[in-house]
């Protein structure tokens, strides 16, 4: 297949993708949720997992870790990727095969801001040995030196922050950092709901609201690794409410799983949490899933995807949120978009950790072949 051509939401190498690398034979990884979600009009995504597409190789890894030179031989190294999935309430590592088998996890409760990264690393530790590379998905806007360029309150004191950097210091892997919803993006393009599609948008809402626009596998960040905001749209409400950036009427400040909690809580003058309050299915569930649904149509209407995909731990109120999300959606976007198929996610919550793992084996195998090529025959 040829590389597609320059998209202006492509990150500033521009690089075509590079082949993917090789995995070992396994079987299929364990994605498939424990139990069936309950009906809704989303196609549910299918089952088969093929090898990952191919994605675009970033910057080589900081120069201050130890390497064995591009024409020498290196011992044999397995190929998986120790994947880090960083939000606003939970932390997880794992193993992550060529193929997207999730060989482990663990996680821990995410800590306050300036113990954020020192929790990751505790954590990461154990695993680096039997790792290739590594790959980090966070919540924040993360530069293309894997730096974290902006914050959230999701996350305080996490702007600014070194994380590729200080990972590679600590854990002498090569680092890639990326979004989280970047990552989940790439997961679900390449090996998950979206795979096949030329172009999908993915929406994950849970504590927050993200998105990844991906094309042919390549998740497109933009300049600044911003692109795919979908939470920081402008949501068709006036109600004045403070979104965590700071701004007013975000979609993120009606749709993501505090805010419904919220206004409930206006609503009933009562607290709950968010699956007591699916249970019941009340209405502004309904009312935070159109103005979800309006605001996809949008975006939808202006990249004109082959596939939207519905990801984060929100989606699993399954019908009462699905339905008239998908309702308002069709109902706002033009002919062609609002034919596309909207599907559940394939990964549950493992999305953002299998993307960045994915990404990080990729990149290294890019590495590879570059060095491989600048060698002289017969070294």
């Amino acid at each position: 297949m040829r590389p597609p051509a320059r998209d202006p939401l492509d990150d500033p190498a521009g690089s075509p993708p590079s082949s993917p690398p090789s995995s070992p034979p396994s079987s299929p990884p364990p994605h498939t949720s424990p139990s069936s979600p309950p009906p809704h009009t989303l196609p549910s995504p299918p089952t088969r997992v093929p090898p990952p597409t191919q994605l675009a190789p970033p910057e080589p890894p900081s120069p201050a870790l130890p390497s064995p030179g591009p024409c020498s031989s290196p011992g044999p190294r397995p190929p998986l990727a120790l994947a880090v999935d960083i939000g606003g309430t939970k932390i997880a590592v794992g193993l992550v095969a060529a193929d997207g088998t999730l060989l482990e996890r663990r996680r821990t409760a995410t800590p306050a801001g300036p113990s954020i990264l020192g929790a990751v690393l505790d954590l990461a530790r154990p695993l680096r040995e039997r790792a290739a590379a590594c790959g980090i998905a966070t919540a924040g806007t993360v530069d293309p030196r894997g730096r974290i360029a902006s914050s959230t309150d999701l996350l305080t004191g996490w702007a600014g922050t070194d994380v590729r950097g200080a990972a590679e210091r600590a854990l002498r892997l090569p680092v890639t950092v990326l979004n989280d919803c970047h990552a989940a993006g790439v997961a679900e393009a390449r090996i998950g709901a979206a795979r096949g599609a030329r172009t999908a948008l993915v929406v994950a809402v849970g504590t927050g609201i993200g998105g990844a626009v991906c094309v042919e596998g390549r998740v497109r960040t933009g300049r600044t690794g911003t692109a795919g905001s979908l939470g920081h749209l402008p949501a068709p409400a006036a109600a004045r409410l403070r979104c965590s950036c700071g701004a007013l009427d975000h979609v993120e400040a009606y749709a993501s799983g505090p805010a419904i909690e919220r206004a409930y809580l206006r609503e009933t003058g009562r607290a709950l949490p968010l699956a007591e309050i699916g249970r019941l299915g009340s209405p502004v569930i309904a009312d935070a899933a159109a103005l979800l649904g309006r605001v996809l149509a949008g975006a939808a209407n202006l990249i004109d995807p082959d596939a939207v995909v519905i990801a984060g731990g929100v989606s699993m109120l399954g019908a009462v949120l699905l339905e008239p999300l998908e309702a308002a959606y069709r109902a706002e976007a033009l002919p062609g978009p609002a034919a596309v198929p909207l599907s559940r996610a394939a990964l549950g919550e493992d999305a953002g950790l299998v993307g960045a793992g994915l990404e990080a084996l990729t990149r290294l195998e890019a590495q590879s072949r570059r060095e491989a090529q600048s060698c002289p025959a017969g070294s």
